[in-house]
């Protein structure tokens, strides 16, 4: 008896165990996890097994990548496979800059190429309070660009071809706290992205996915580029993280460690430790800001702590 034929596909939504599975003809079907728990995540490539009108994961093949955040409790995994992370903030409400650092902390984590969107380029004063916060990004090399998606002033039109360049070509998850704009940014992406979105909650019978689910979907005809919208979040858990390597991770810190005494320096009380050398202060105007290194400081105390 010849062996069922396995087909390729791309998971392209989820909720619960149930996955939406999108074949290389273009076809979309619900597919079912092999066994109690769902190991896929959107932008898996699968091989599944088809039963009638729906089908079983058989085998998800290898990833370059998975994008994810854990704490006590569980591990939430947002997409696999990703080319960049694209980190959605607004000028107002004010972001919380250890969220957007634990964002990038866990992308640099797993090569995953950062880019961070300031939103609300319209709103003049909290806009230009939020670049100047943005000012040590741009210092330590990551891509920070201005957005403006509901531009106030009538008739006004946010540009977002500069971001459009950068998505081409690639698949980029999608991230940031709600209220932020994601939605917003997806819906100009994606002029049908909303029609998308009632069809992938009817198939996975999963109410209202904006706020529960990821999905990816396709900008061009052509399905070379993607964007991956996820729910918004308010605290991003790096219990995955090892805290000696946190250093390594968060490139303003990274760039003085080599000077350090100690091979295994913590940077937080160590003699002769760089880091701690180069800390802002008056006489030390272009060293690590203080704020960091309290990121880094409170992050290292939280990832000791739940090894013990």
């Amino acid at each position: 008896m010849a062996a069922p034929l396995l087909e390729p596909g791309l998971v392209v939504a989820g909720h619960g165990r149930h996955v939406w599975v999108e074949t290389p003809d273009g076809r979309r079907l619900i597919c079912h996890p092999r066994g109690k728990k769902s190991q896929t995540v959107v932008g898996d490539h699968v091989l599944w097994l088809a039963t009638q009108d729906e089908g079983t994961i058989e085998k998800v093949e290898p990833r370059r990548n998975l994008f994810y955040r854990q704490d006590e409790i569980r591990t939430k995994s947002f997409a696999a496979n990703l080319d960049q992370v694209l980190v959605l903030i607004a000028a107002e409400p004010e972001f919380s800059e250890s969220q957007l650092s634990r964002a990038l902390i866990a992308a640099e984590a797993e090569h995953i190429r950062p880019i961070i969107a300031l939103n609300k380029s319209d709103l003049i004063e909290p806009f230009g309070r939020a670049w100047e916060r943005m000012g040590i990004y741009r210092d330590m090399g990551y891509t920070v660009l201005p957005l403006a998606l509901k531009p106030k002033a009538s008739g006004a039109a946010g540009d977002t071809d500069a971001l459009c360049a950068l998505l081409q070509g690639k698949t980029t998850l999608v991230l940031g706290p709600s209220g932020a704009g994601k939605s917003t940014l997806i819906n100009r992406l994606v002029p049908n992205a909303q029609v998308l979105t009632n069809e992938i909650s009817t198939a996975l019978n999963s109410g209202k996915h904006t706020t529960t689910s990821t999905s990816l979907y396709w900008v061009d005809a052509a399905k070379t580029t993607a964007v991956i919208d996820s729910p918004g979040f308010q605290e991003f858990g790096l219990n995955h993280i090892d805290p000696m390597h946190l250093a390594s991770l968060m490139p303003d810190i990274k760039s003085f460690a080599g000077e350090c005494k100690f091979y295994n320096c913590s940077h937080l009380h160590e003699p002769g430790c760089g880091v701690l050398s180069h800390i802002q202060s008056s006489s030390r105007p272009h060293g690590i800001s203080t704020n960091r290194y309290k990121i880094y400081s409170d992050l290292f105390a939280e990832l000791s702590q739940k090894r013990y």
